[in-house]
């Protein structure tokens, strides 16, 4: 049926006071609250509609809990949750919400940067996605903080690994042009999959995946530098491996021996914390987990070790205390929230799983909620009878009059706490919420942080703890030494060129971990596909013709070297300077005749020619000249000039040049350079005319032309087939003869399709009279028309 203009459509009313079901337009406001950071709001009208229930209903208690979590009262959080408990098993993933909750309350405590959690608008919140992990760095935390547990200093960052974040340990350079430790490049269980750097977007390549030389040149100035360093890291890296490879004794001995080299260094310690948790030996881990947290208290990581003793050793609720002062200093990441949720779920839920006592007489009686809802409803329909298309429980306007009749009820808030259902939970799970402050108020923060007068920085850790599980632990004293950071010494000779012997410019490193300057590598490989030192074949990194420069050792010579690398460019940017003039020094490839206008495409395979052509694309002037080659002189007194339009390498370093001429040149002198012909030039242009001379060279061209039309049209549709897919069609006549110095295209391609030697076409190439080169067209066409048998 349809509608009259002007009427509305009757509204059903919503369900009245007495329903036994919760109002959907209620549990749309406070879902909406909830998600505008309301969460008072949404506690209350969730707890509103719980009263009027003649049982609680799980999900409405798991919202209530959540928003009461978010809004600080985390001990009626616990109530709530401990009746979805009752309900029904409490599931730790349920607990999201709480947990983010006591975080944001420790960050606080800390005076840590605000961090505003992800507002989630399912009851409890799912499973944390693999994109809350981070891309790179072992373990559930992130690089920044494992290297900020190391004992690095600030003048190491250079050597850092992207991805592990720790010195370079063997150190493989890959396609891509960056640095990593060869066991980060490698496939480790212990490192996180994805691409082959933290700098690099897309996933490794197939000669990424291909294990890779250590880079000689990075190999030699780590072990040069960080001599002690170097070592420890390589213990700790054998470490790592015994330990995924189960050889779980050898392990632990490698970290020992690392620590006799690095007392007191962190992460180590917190790895060999780790180790011990896998042994099962957690008293000591609990030892040294606790003495990582004493030096860094701010470190995740050391943290979350500690909270895995505490939890072996059966201390639930320390362990807690540990997972949430985690979660509170790296909110980000879900597997640690996962732990807390499964921790807390254990600790106060665990005992309810089985329980399904029935509430039913605790939650019929009504309270003053119901006033709230009939205020509401009132709401709902003066909205709807205003609003057609709108609905009245998820609009703003409805939203705002509600919260403006609730700061009128001041009575319901005042009320809230003494429903009947909050008396069953105080008396029932008080002894639950006891514990829960007492958990809470365990972490003392303030006390962990150092202060001024305290160095603990340092700590004298021992290296080796014999001692079984349950037995002494010796105490740990802090060390008053503090260790002075290495002088890095670096001479221009740890970046010498093997090739050029002068300091690298534009670094790249072969897959065999040789490194040269980019010009240099590329010079030799046009000979030979091979390793100029190791001679080691490199048809594969020949075939891409991506040489990517390598970051680390480019970053490393900027920052100590910086004079060495000015002077160094300046010899360079002089070498590109002098090989951009289009007039001094020109490059000429000898090979065949060339015109203005007309494509000429090339195989270039020759290696001095490839030199050239890259030389002319790394100068950006993209031109070279082509000239006839000369028994004589070498090559002819006359050429065009070529500029390259397109390049295409193939595997075996060859390549299909696509030119077009561009103008003529006369050579003045010849010369060599690398192998390769040069010249000193100038460029040709025709004389213009005036005048009578001017009408009269119009009507030459008009008429040659005219004449070259008709010969073209004349030819077997066979050849004519030959000319055009070679040449192109043949230009169009100009209205302006002189308007190009080189003269009509039309001119030019003629000249190349028409069936004359090289000598003549040269001859005719080096005349600056448009009208000679016309008549003497001319008399070609004339004889070649007599010429063509009929």
């Amino acid at each position: 049926m349809g509608t009259k203009p002007g009427r509305t459509e009757p509204v059903s009313p919503p369900p009245g006071p007495d329903s036994r079901t919760p109002c959907p337009e209620l549990l749309a406001v406070a879902e909406e609250a909830f998600r505008g950071g309301n969460y008072e709001l949404a506690a209350e009208i969730y707890g509103s509609q719980l009263a009027e229930l003649p049982q609680p209903e799980r999900s409405l208690c798991l919202r209530r809990g959540d928003a009461l979590a978010r809004a600080g009262r985390a001990a009626e959080a616990l109530d709530a949750y401990t009746v979805a408990a009752r309900l029904g098993g409490l599931r730790p993933e349920e607990l999201k919400e709480l947990v983010e909750s006591c975080a944001l309350a420790i960050r606080e405590e800390l005076r840590l940067p605000p961090w505003e959690p992800a507002l989630g608008g399912g009851a409890g919140g799912g499973e944390s996605s693999a994109g809350d992990e981070p891309a790179a760095g072992p373990g559930p935390f992130s690089p920044a903080a494992a290297a900020s547990s190391s004992t690095l200093s600030a003048a190491w960052d250079l050597f850092r690994c992207p991805r592990c974040r720790l010195l370079l340990c063997d150190p493989v350079t890959l396609h891509c042009g960056h640095t990593l430790c060869k066991r980060c490049t490698d496939t480790d269980p212990g490192l996180p999959a994805g691409p082959c750097c933290p700098s690099a977007k897309s996933p490794p390549s197939r000669r990424d995946s291909c294990p890779s030389r250590v880079n000689v040149v990075l190999g030699n100035l780590l072990e040069k530098c960080f001599q002690t360093e170097s070592r420890v890291r390589r213990l700790a890296s054998q470490a790592e491996s015994l330990r995924h490879q189960h050889e779980l004794d050898a392990a632990l001995h490698k970290y020992d021996q690392a620590l006799d080299l690095a007392p007191g260094d962190s992460l180590l310690i917190v790895q060999r914390a780790e180790l011990f948790t896998v042994m099962k030996k957690y008293n000591q881990a609990l030892h040294d987990a606790d003495a990582v947290c004493r030096s860094k208290p701010l470190w995740p990581k050391g943290h979350y070790v500690k909270a895995q003793a505490l939890s072996g050793l059966g201390r639930t609720e320390e362990a807690l205390k540990e997972f949430l002062y985690c979660v509170a200093l790296n909110p980000g990441r879900g597997i640690i929230k996962k732990e807390a949720q499964k921790i807390m779920c254990e600790v106060f839920f665990s005992a309810l799983e089985n329980i399904h006592e029935n509430l039913t007489s605790s939650f019929r009686s009504r309270t003053p909620y119901t006033r709230l809802k009939s205020k509401f409803m009132s709401n709902v329909n003066t909205q709807t009878e205003l609003e057609d298309d709108s609905s009245a429980g998820c609009s703003k306007d409805s939203l705002f009059q509600f919260n403006k009749t609730l700061s009128q009820e001041s009575d319901v808030y005042q009320n809230s706490d003494s429903s009947p259902s909050h008396h069953v939970l105080d008396l029932h799970f008080e002894d639950k919420k006891t514990t829960f402050k007492t958990a809470l108020s365990n972490i003392n923060l303030k006390r962990e942080l150092p202060t001024d007068l305290e160095d603990v920085q340092n700590l004298n850790i021992p290296n080796k703890i014999s001692k079984e599980d349950g037995e002494t632990l010796p105490q740990i004293v802090p060390n008053t030494k503090v260790g002075e950071s290495p002088v890095i010494l670096v001479d221009a000779s740890d970046f010498e060129c093997s090739l050029c012997m002068r300091l690298f410019y534009e670094p790249v490193t072969t897959p065999c971990g040789h490194t040269f300057c980019l010009k240099c590598l590329e010079r030799c490989l046009d000979h030979t596909p091979d390793c100029p030192l190791c001679k080691e074949k490199l048809s594969e990194f020949l075939a891409s013709r991506s040489y990517k420069k390598t970051t680390l050792t480019e970053e490393l010579i900027l920052h100590y070297l910086p004079e060495e690398l000015s002077d160094r460019k300046k010899v360079y940017d002089d070498e590109m300077k002098e090989l951009s003039n289009l007039t001094k020094d020109v490059p000429i490839f000898v090979c065949t005749m060339a015109f203005p206008t007309i494509p000429c495409p090339l195989h270039v395979f020759e290696p001095r020619y490839r030199l050239m052509i890259r030389r002319c694309m790394e100068t950006g002037t993209k031109r070279f000249g082509m000239c006839l080659a000369d028994e004589l002189k070498g090559f002819a007194d006359y050429g065009c000039m070529l500029e390259i339009r397109d390049v295409r390498f193939f595997p075996d370093g060859s390549s299909v040049v696509d030119t077009v001429g561009i103008s003529r040149f006369r050579v003045l002198s010849h010369g060599l350079r690398d192998g390769y012909n040069t010249a000193n030039i100038e460029y040709l242009e025709d004389k213009k005319v005036e005048g009578p001379d001017y009408e009269e060279l119009v009507h030459l061209h008009d008429s040659v032309y005219d004449q070259a039309v008709s010969w073209f049209t004349s030819l077997k549709e066979n050849m004519k087939a030959q000319i055009l897919n070679h040449f192109g069609s043949m230009p169009s006549k100009e209205s302006e003869p002189q308007s190009n110095p080189s003269g009509p295209a039309w001119y030019w391609w003629l000249l190349a399709v028409l069936p004359l030697e090289n000598r003549a076409q040269l001859a005719i190439l080096g005349m600056t009279s448009l009208k000679d080169r016309l008549i003497a067209i001319r008399r070609v066409l004339i004889f070649v028309t007599r010429k063509r048998p009929r």
